[in-house]
C-alpha cells in the first residue's frame, strides 16, 4: 500500500519551484521507488497487489490545487500504463480515489494557508484565494469529508477483493464530478460549471454543503 502524501493549495506565483519538486518527489516518485522494488518478485511470484492511495484529484483538477493535482495526475497516469503489463503477471494495481479526508493533514495544510505571504501574486488572486477557496474549502471538508477509518475500511475491502478495481472513488458525492469530465471531450461543459459554482454561486454552493 502506496500512501505517503504532501499537500499544496494556494496562488501559483507564491510557491516556490522548490517546494513543487518536494511534493513531486513525495508523491509521485516515492511511488515509483516503491513499485521498482516490489514489481519485480511479485511478477517472479507471478502474483501480488499494489494499492495506491490516489486522489478524486488525479481526475479533476481543483482551482488552487494545481500542484497537488499534478502530481496525482502522474500518480493515475503510471498506473495506467502499468496495469496492463502487470496483469500479465497476475499482479494487480488498485487506485482508491478518496475526496475530502479530515485528518491533521488537511488542518496543518489549510492553517499555513491562512497564513502565508500572497505578496507575490496580485490582490484579486490574494482576495479569491482566501475570501472564497478558503472558505468554501471549511464547508466541504465540514460536510462532505470521510474519516480515516472510512478511508481504511474501503482500503480494506479493495485489498480483500476477489477481483480488486483498477479505480475505487470512496465519496459517492464526486461521482457526478467524474462524469461531467468525461460527458465532453473538449473540456467546455466542466470548465463553465466549475467558473461558475466558484464565482457566480458561490453563495448557493455554501448554503448547500451548510
Amino acid at each position: 500500500v502506496s500512501n505517503a502524501g504532501v499537500g499544496m493549495a494556494g496562488p501559483l506565483e507564491c510557491q516556490s519551484l522548490a517546494a513543487m519538486q518536494s511534493l513531486m518527489d513525495t508523491n509521485f516518485f516515492g511511488l515509483v521507488r516503491l513499485v521498482k522494488e516490489v514489481l519485480p518478485d511479485m511478477k517472479r511470484r507471478r502474483g501480488g497487489h499494489i494499492v495506491v492511495i490516489s486522489s478524486i484529484m488525479g481526475l479533476q483538477g481543483i482551482v488552487f490545487n494545481d500542484i497537488y493535482a499534478a502530481s496525482k495526475f502522474a500518480v493515475e497516469g503510471f498506473c495506467e500504463s502499468l496495469v496492463v503489463q502487470a496483469l500479465r503477471f497476475n499482479v494487480a494495481i488498485s487506485l482508491v480515489e478518496p475526496g475530502p479526508v479530515t485528518t491533521e493533514f488537511e488542518t496543518k495544510l489549510y492553517e499555513e494557508a491562512e497564513h502565508a505571504d500572497y505578496s507575490r501574486t496580485d490582490p484579486e488572486t490574494a482576495d479569491i484565494f482566501t475570501n472564497l477557496y478558503l472558505r468554501n474549502s471549511k464547508d466541504v471538508f465540514a460536510s462532505l469529508g470521510q474519516t480515516p477509518e472510512d478511508i481504511a475500511e474501503h482500503t480494506l475491502r479493495v485489498i480483500e477483493a476477489t477481483r480488486p478495481p483498477f479505480r475505487h472513488q470512496t465519496n459517492v458525492a464526486y461521482t457526478p464530478m467524474a462524469a461531467l469530465k468525461h460527458a465532453d471531450p473538449s473540456g467546455a461543459l466542466m470548465t463553465d460549471a466549475f467558473y461558475k459554482l466558484v464565482f457566480k454561486y458561490d453563495a448557493v454552493l455554501r448554503l448547500s454543503l451548510r
